[in-house]
Order: C-alpha cells, then structure tokens, then sequence
C-alpha cells in the first residue's frame, strides 16, 4: 500500500489549557493519505475525540468523507506523556480512490473568545514527507488557510509536487508574523504604550530596537529549546508589563524615556518573546535547522512589521499635537490630553487582560 505521511505539527488545544495572551495551544496531528482511506492522528492536550473530529473537514476531489474515531491512546504510552492521541480514518467511497486533489480544512477553537477581540487559535505547521523522505515542511494550516495537495499516483509512488523554496515558507512565516500581532492586541498594546512617551524619531528607533532585540533573542532561545517558562508566568508578566507602561507615562512621564525606559523595554521584551514562542514551539519540533532559522527570520519581521502599522502612525499623532499646540495662538494641551487619554485606555485595555491571564 502507498501512502503519504503527512505531518501536521500544530498548535493546538483548548480553553482547559493555560491562559495565553495571544490564545493558541499545542499539539501535533499526522495525516497519512491512502489509497482506500485518509487516517488523520491527533497528539494533544484536548482530551475530546468527539470535539476534533468535528472541526476537523477532508474532501477528496471535491467530496467531503465521514470520519470516525479508531484509537485513543493514553498519556503513558503517547510520545508526550502528557497528552493524549486519537487516530481518525476519513473513509473514501466505493470507486473513490485513490485520492488526488485532497483538501483539508479545520475550525478548531474558533468558537472561543480569550477576551475581548483576542479569539483562540489553532495553527498547523504542515510537514510532508513520503516514506523517509521529506518533501515539504513550514506549511501554515489554519482556519483561514486550508491545506490542499495534488497526490498523482503509480505504481510506485505517490507525490504532492515538489519542495516550496525557502522563500515561500520565509513568506508564509512572515504572514503570519504580521497576523499574530495584528490578531492580537496585547502586545501593540505595550508598543502603543512605550511610543506615546517617545520625543523624537531617534527615541522611537531605540526603544523600538530594545524591545525588538529583547523578544528576538528570548522566541530564538525558546524554539532551540534553551529558554523555556511557564505560561501562567509569561502571560501575567505580559499583562503587567502593558499595565506598568501605561502607568507609569501616567505617574512619571519624566521617567518613561531615556535609559530606565529602554531597560524596561527590553526587560518585558524578554517575556514578550517568550509569549510569541507560544505559538511556534510544538510547530517547530523535528524541523531541519535551516527550515527553524527561516521561520524564527521570517517571523520575526512579520512581528516587526505588524508593530510598525501601529508605531508610525501613533508616532505621527503625537508629532501633529505637538505641532498644532506650538502653532495655536491659545494652546489648548491637546498634546497633553492626546497622551493622558491614550496611556489611560491602555492602562484600562491591560488590566483587562491582566484580569484574564490571572484566572
């Protein structure tokens, strides 16, 4: 029998699990495509067959296929002992097979809202191999981007096309820099706060360079396995470090530039980092170094990225209030107002949160 195996390192979970700033969780699913059958093999922390099952969609050739559940294997004998495993065979009809174009979709944890405008996530790094060799890995599988595989089959082999180059997994990583950031509003938050204390564009490129050095280094050391913390301590920490920014532009703005304020930038980048990690540390296991080093780059710029959409235009506010204030013939603190008001809603938006990550 031919059959693809395709690995599907993810992250997964659900509201059970540890608390998360930007809600996602982690797991591992494999795929292996048949002639006759679709076996799919969940190794996660859910412990509800019945809930992936559901949220988990295969069409072939256009034709969705009913799964059910074949095994569940118990902690002590999965490959993580803390998790759980649960095969799935997605049955195809009589004169269906083999498969060709194959699609698979998911829905996972989509249902569920962290707080307010932050929703869970299931994200899938896809890695595709036949037999021992490995034909694709760094593909991205989410709720917004389904899987789909062209397999042409003889009678010797099966096959899903060539290797992407690396520049389209550094394009998809980098994708999903930007919407992990933009998804999410916790971390803008805290760069939101750092930028409203800012005085000139050479205070925003140190700062935003501290933070930056700061989470590179710590999401590099988790992923290569170094560093690693506790959620229920990564997260608070990140609530906290919104909260603490915010405040203090609010009580000491004197003291929300300059040096303390770059230390304090990359003390909190550093569980900034971490808290990124979240979201790629089971996704990254078993990948080649080259394939980790191109998605630790690419996602970090998309992060990057995704914090500039909210720095340089926050920073152009601030410069327009200082502008219209020195230019009004009766100055009306519009600055002073400007930044009081925003450093208070962040203030509030991380407390929130902090609330959250502290349940």
């Amino acid at each position: 029998m031919i059959r693809t195996l395709f690995y599907l390192v993810a992250v997964f979970g659900a509201t059970a699990l540890a608390v998360s700033a930007h809600p996602v969780a982690q797991g591992a699913m494999d795929i292996l495509v048949a002639p006759e059958n679709i076996k799919v093999v969940h190794d996660v922390w859910q412990r509800h067959g019945a809930y992936l099952l559901n949220h988990l969609h295969v069409a072939v050739d256009g034709l969705p296929l009913k799964g059910h559940l074949d095994k569940v294997t118990p902690p002590e004998v999965a490959a993580a002992s803390d998790h759980i495993g649960y095969d799935f065979t997605f049955e195809l009809g009589p004169g269906q097979g083999p498969p060709h174009a194959i699609t698979v979709k998911q829905d996972v944890l989509n249902e569920f809202t962290f707080a307010p405008g932050n929703p869970w996530e299931a994200i899938y790094v896809v890695k595709v191999a036949q037999g021992a060799h490995l034909l694709q890995e760094g593909l991205l599988f989410t709720s917004r981007e389904p899987i789909s595989l062209n397999c042409k089959w003889d009678q010797s082999t099966a096959s899903t096309g060539p290797t992407p180059p690396e520049s389209s997994m550094a394009w998809a990583f980098l994708r999903h820099g930007i919407h992990h950031i933009l998804s999410g509003y916790d971390h803008l938050l805290f760069i939101a706060g750092l930028v409203l204390a800012v005085v000139s564009l050479w205070d925003l490129v140190k700062v935003v360079t501290a933070f930056t050095l700061a989470h590179t280094l710590t999401l590099t050391l988790a992923v290569l396995d170094v560093v690693r913390l506790s959620n229920r301590i990564v997260e608070p920490m990140i609530a906290a470090s919104i909260v603490f920014v915010a405040l203090q532009n609010l009580v000491s703005p004197s003291y929300a530039r300059g040096r303390l304020r770059l230390a304090i930038a990359f003390g909190f980048g550093l569980f900034h980092g971490l808290g990124f990690a979240g979201g790629l540390l089971s996704a990254m296991e078993g990948m080649q170094s080259a394939a980790v080093a191109t998605a630790i780059i690419g996602f970090s710029l998309g992060v990057e990225l995704g914090h500039q959409v909210v720095a340089l235009p926050l920073f152009a506010a601030i410069k327009l209030t200082e502008k219209y204030d020195g230019q009004s013939d009766s100055p009306t603190g519009l600055h002073n107002w400007f930044f009081r008001l925003a450093s208070g809603a962040i203030c509030v938006a991380g407390s929130i949160y902090l609330v959250a990550a502290l349940r």
